[in-house]
């Protein structure tokens, strides 16, 4: 990926400046701090979009079709996919609506469940989502910006802060960081994922 060339300044610590200059210096960091997750938000994303390309994948169909593959059965109800990706049903239903025309996932009934609809993978979607995940860790999470140590550190931080926003109730682990692997000692990998 091509870098775009640097600005000679930044412009969110001259944000910050003009935030303290206009009498607002004791809100000058959190809007510093919002800023630049925005801004990080998109340079991650301008990333993972370069690497997608070739699969002609979003990375909310990607991550859905990655949550399917680490299904034990490779379905899930559309109620638990949209709570696992943590997105809004209808954006759910989307994505599925475009996974399903290119022939990546099919709707099918749930077996116990009359009101309730599975969205499968198919192989094909297995194969593009293997081959766009690894075009993801070559390309992107092998080297995400920060040397290791400060990516534990991000992880910490950030962990901390959607923690703090509700995003999860803590699972008792002291490390945030991880606790996405941290699951009782009875369920497996797959029923963490809830197929």
């Amino acid at each position: 990926m091509t870098r775009p060339r640097p600005l000679p300044v930044d412009p969110i610590a001259e944000a910050h400046r003009q935030w303290t200059g206009h009498g607002w210096g004791e809100v000058a960091d959190g809007m510093a701090a919002v800023t630049s997750l925005v801004r990080a938000q998109q340079i991650v994303m301008a990333r993972v979009d370069e690497a997608l390309k070739p699969t002609g994948l979003t990375f909310s169909r990607y991550e859905l079709l990655q949550l399917l593959s680490f299904s034990r059965t490779g379905a899930l109800p559309m109620a638990k996919a949209s709570a696992r990706l943590q997105v809004h049903p209808t954006s759910v239903t989307n994505t599925v609506d475009r996974l399903e025309a290119a022939g990546l996932v099919v709707r099918v009934p749930h077996p116990s469940d009359r009101r309730a609809t599975l969205i499968e993978i198919t192989d094909a979607g297995r194969e593009l989502v293997a081959e766009a995940t690894a075009a993801l860790n070559a390309q992107v999470f092998a080297e995400p910006g920060l040397p290791p140590d400060k990516i534990r550190e991000l992880l910490t931080l950030l962990a901390s802060f959607r923690h703090e926003a509700g995003d999860f109730e803590e699972p008792g682990e002291p490390n945030l960081a991880f606790h996405a692997t941290w699951r009782p000692a009875s369920e497996s990998p797959a029923d963490a994922l809830g197929s």
